[in-house]
């Protein structure tokens, strides 16, 4: 019978509840596998359970409270709108920070009481090495993910400086207590100090956000608009809780020439728009990261081919004035200079020898933009017709419209009508891009002759309530002298005298007029019909003039109540889709089912990774469906078990991670700033890196990482601090924690986090670099390499003096 040798039982009490089984007879290269693996596998688990923390965070913050707000027009003398009550910047500096750091700020917490209340090596060096990493490492990558040219600024800078100086000043902090004050001791007092920085930091940053100290008028808070308001489109929502019947409107307005598409696919895009494009916590974008990671239902609707060919028509589509779709831009056009002719088309005579094209810049305009014009033929020829233009002109900064002038030839024969067309550019490395109206058209009107006239389209469609249909006609092939026409209804449906009035009219076109106006007007008469329509034509024109191919036109008069029914559809079809994606954990049953399936049981939209990870990640999914659903107690019953949870597997953590880096020879120290600091921040990393993308500023991507970081140290090494001191204060000595490792680290941090935070201002207020992320290429890839290799630098260092390659403190 053989026994177990303690002393030849390798890493044996590395950990504080593991080995769970005798593993003496097992080789130490098996025994580091199933380590490592476990890790990996508890990582996920953790993150599992963090996207349903997150997610009772997310309930609790968005809670509102109705106010009364004076109002003259009300009878009550007073309107209730609803307002958070929960500040955002108080928010991601408590629940949501606590939210994305709870692993290392638990760990910290169980291995001070696991080991008696003595200091250990891994859960402050998690948290100093999770610091290092965020602040350096995903500042770098979100840097390089921003597309170059564009830039993004942080725009709570204030914020940004406080939480900043906080950060910094917590491992400056560290330094004093236990290298300078009371050197390897942190006293009762300085315990409770570094407890008491915590809320401190929340409350200056607080001041900042409502810009207390400002000299200037504050900024009012945003509020949140009652669901009447939203549904009847008196304002445009930026957090996109709520269908948008403007937003709907839009949408149908851009896909009227299509056919084929439903209620549902309508309502599919607007929840799509809608939930990319509005705007979200950091919380969001940790929750979707680890939701993609892990192959679980997805935060942002999915779109089948039918549904992405119908968005790529309204991308493409113009409207009346040729302008692009307002409701939905691509990410990376957000800050450039748009650059686009005011109008798609433009008529010339050629007597008048010249044509004026009018260009617009909007988006970004206090940059100077060098673009290129371009004449191209058409069945206009370039030196018989018009003069070439092939030139640069410069948009200063500031400066929004300029004009371009060319050149007609007039020949004195006649022709038809001829085209040609203009084309707008822009080099690559300018921060400009060019807008749907990049090309415009030009026509040379013959003015030897009066001209043919005909309608635009062959049919049009007016509400019942437009008042009066205006139908345009065009005079092409000529425009000499006055011209004059003759039109009058034929009724179909519609009845002349009672549902439309002028049957008949003439229409004038002065010398030089290519285009009028038929106006005939419509009768609302308020009760449900189906759809009417009545045919226009032209009758007869003045002697000389023609009569084109398109000499009659439908005019359908669409019903206000079936089309406002139809918009109510889609609007409520909308707001179950987006309740559905935040209510995707409403009830047990519900959890249960999302976890036994691929990608939430959406099938359809899986993929090869979704199907992998789910393999990979069902047991820790079918656990944590046992977690009480966020709606219950307002989300405080999901919070607490989900502390519970991510407590007691940040213990195993600890304990796989010290055994796995004992069985390899890492220390302690080494192990927590490389794989425990690594898997715990993966997932920010990810959210991080969509939010750098995704977002309009720096703020979501960057801009809470320094508040977490502080939050770390005063919360995460503050408390179990308080509670030992506390602990050997009674038993009349003091809490030793050795300087060692930890000090030679969190010196090496500050020295690396000071360099980072000027590398960003330098970005931000250097013009050359533009703002904090992305820019011109060169710039950007060199800062962002370069704050990836400080991060490396600083691990280096720190694990080479662990080792004692370099002397500490």
């Amino acid at each position: 019978m053989s026994t177990c040798n303690l002393d030849d039982y390798k890493c044996a009490d590395a950990g504080l509840l593991m080995p769970l089984v005798n593993e003496y007879t097992w080789s130490t290269g098996a025994r580091a596998a199933i380590y490592i693996i476990g890790l990996l596998w508890s990582f996920m688990g953790v993150s599992i359970i963090a996207d349903m923390f997150m997610e009772a965070i997310e309930t609790i913050t968005s809670k509102k409270q109705k106010i009364k707000v004076a109002d003259p027009n009300s009878d009550t003398g007073y309107t209730e709108i609803e307002i958070l009550l929960w500040n955002g910047t108080v928010a991601n500096l408590t629940l949501m920070a606590l939210g994305s750091s709870a692993p290392e700020i638990l760990l910290a917490i169980i291995e001070i009481v696991g080991n008696q209340f003595m200091s250990g090596a891994l859960g402050p060096s998690t948290i100093v090495g999770s610091a290092a990493f965020n602040l350096m490492c995903i500042t770098g990558i979100c840097i390089l993910s921003v597309p170059s040219p564009e830039t993004k600024k942080l725009e709570l800078i204030k914020v940004f400086a406080v939480t900043c100086i906080f950060s910094i000043f917590a491992y400056i902090w560290l330094i004093i207590i236990l290298i300078v004050v009371t050197p390897d001791y942190v006293d009762l007092w300085e315990a409770f100090l570094t407890f008491l920085m915590f809320p401190t930091m929340v409350i200056l940053s607080y001041i900042a956000d409502k810009d207390f100290c400002s000299r200037g008028p504050r900024k009012p808070s945003p509020e949140h608009l009652d669901l009447e308001a939203v549904i009847e489109g008196k304002e445009l929502p930026e957090t996109g809780l709520h269908a948008n019947k403007r937003l709907i409107l839009e949408f149908i307005k851009k896909l009227r020439h299509e056919k084929g598409y439903s209620d549902k696919d309508v309502s599919t895009l607007v929840s799509y728009v809608m939930e990319k494009e509005g705007s979200h916590s950091r919380g969001w974008y940790r929750r979707n990261a680890i939701r993609e990671m892990t192959g679980s239902v997805k935060l942002v609707p999915n779109l089948d081919d039918k549904t992405k060919e119908l968005l790529d028509t309204m991308l493409l589509s113009e409207d009346t004035t040729g302008s692009r779709a307002s409701f939905y831009s691509k990410p990376e056009s957000r800050s450039k200079a748009i650059i686009e002719f005011a109008a798609a088309t433009a008529a010339v005579l050629e007597k008048d020898r010249r044509v004026k094209l009018n260009i617009m810049r909007h988006g970004k305009i206090n940059n100077r933009v060098v673009f290129k014009v371009e004449t191209i033929d058409g069945t206009a020829e370039a030196g018989s017709d018009y003069k070439e233009v092939k030139k640069s002109m410069v948009f200063e900064s500031g400066q929004t419209e300029q004009e371009l002038e060319i050149e007609i030839v007039d020949d004195n024969i006649w022709e038809p009508d001829e085209i040609f067309f203009v084309r707008l550019s822009v080099e690559a490395d300018e921060l400009a891009e060019i807008g749907n109206r990049g090309i415009a058209q030009v026509v040379i009107l013959n003015d030897d002759e009066p001209g043919t006239v005909e309608f635009e389209k062959p049919s049009f469609l007016f509400k019942e309530s437009i008042g009066t249909a205006r139908i345009p006609v065009k005079r092409v092939n000529g425009a000499d002298g006055e011209l004059k026409l003759n039109w009058k209804t034929k009724d179909i449906s519609a009845v002349g005298g009672r549902d439309y009035e002028e049957t008949s009219g003439e229409l004038i076109f002065s010398h030089g007029e290519v285009e009028k106006h038929i106006e005939i007007t419509i009768n609302d008469d308020m009760e449900f019909e189906k759809d009417e329509n009545f045919e226009l034509f032209i009758d007869s024109v003045s002697p000389g003039a023609k009569i084109g191919h398109l000499s009659r036109t439908v005019v359908t008069i669409v019903n206000d109540d079936e089309f406002d029914g139809f918009v109510s559809r889609i609007a409520n079809l909308t707001n179950s889709n987006l309740d559905a994606l935040r209510l995707q954990r409403a009830t047990w049953g519900k959890k249960f089912e999302q976890a036994m399936n691929v990608n939430g049981g959406d099938l359809e939209h899986a993929t090869v990774f979704d199907y992998v990870m789910h393999f990979f990640t069902f047991g820790w999914k079918l656990i944590f469906a046992f977690v009480p659903p966020p709606t219950i107690w307002g989300g405080w019953l999901c919070f607490f078990v989900c502390l519970v949870f991510i407590g007691g597997l940040t213990a195993i953590i600890g304990d796989l991670a010290s055994i796995f880096g004992c069985l390899i020879g890492l220390k302690d120290a080494v192990t927590a700033i490389t794989l425990v600091a690594l898997g715990t921040s993966l997932p920010d990393t990810f959210a991080s890196r969509t939010a750098a993308l995704n977002e309009k500023g720096a703020d979501m991507a960057i801009g809470n990482v320094t508040g977490s970081n502080g939050v770390n140290v005063f919360l995460g090494l503050g408390f179990p601090w308080v509670m030992a001191a506390i602990y050997w204060t009674s038993q009349g000595k003091s809490f030793e924690v050795p300087a060692g490792d930890l000090g030679f680290s969190v010196t090496i941090f500050t020295i690396c986090a000071v360099f980072t935070v000027v590398v960003l201002m330098g970005r931000r207020y250097i013009p050359f670099f533009g703002g904090e992320l992305g820019g011109p290429k060169v710039p950007k890839m060199v800062t962002g390499i370069l704050l990836i290799f400080v991060w490396i630098f600083y691990v280096v260092m720190s694990s080479l003096q662990s080792y004692e390659h370099i002397p500490g403190f």
